[in-house]
């Protein structure tokens, strides 16, 4: 499965039932994520990564290869974690409530766009990149 055939079957799908479990394991599979807005607050994360950031309003998550970059502290304000973070060699922003759309995501990785609706308007534009695509090191 390619970037674009991932984001090619996740088109146009309904919020909250964004793809199946069978579509994620085969982007697990070929090393492939989804990124896509639920609700509010989150970004959520599926096929080779499966997770979710809370990302009220907008915000920057970091990766590396191995997946996200979660505090090692009790706080995402650690020192320790912020100097991480300046260091990390990918990072995707949560953009919320702009251009008609409830979420979209920038990046500069490289990546293919989809689009989720609720009720047939456009919900999210997600995105797909493979892990393959983040650069070793900063």
């Amino acid at each position: 499965m390619t970037r674009d055939e991932a984001a090619a079957a996740l088109d146009g799908n309904e919020y909250r039932k964004e793809g199946s479990t069978d579509l994620f394991k085969a982007m697990k599979a070929a090393g492939l994520v989804a990124v896509y807005g639920a609700s509010d607050d989150l970004m959520e994360f599926e096929g080779a990564i499966s997770d979710e950031v809370g990302v009220y309003n907008g915000g920057i998550t970091y990766l590396n290869r191995q997946g996200l970059i979660t505090s090692q502290c009790d706080s995402d304000n650690c020192p320790y974690h912020k100097q991480e973070l300046k260091h990390a060699p990918a990072a995707i922003e949560a953009v919320w409530d702009s251009d008609g759309f409830s979420w979209q995501y920038k990046t500069a990785l490289p990546h293919a766009k989809f689009i989720i609706k609720e009720d047939g308007e456009n919900y999210c534009e997600g995105i797909v990149f493979a892990l393959a695509d983040v650069p070793h090191h900063r």
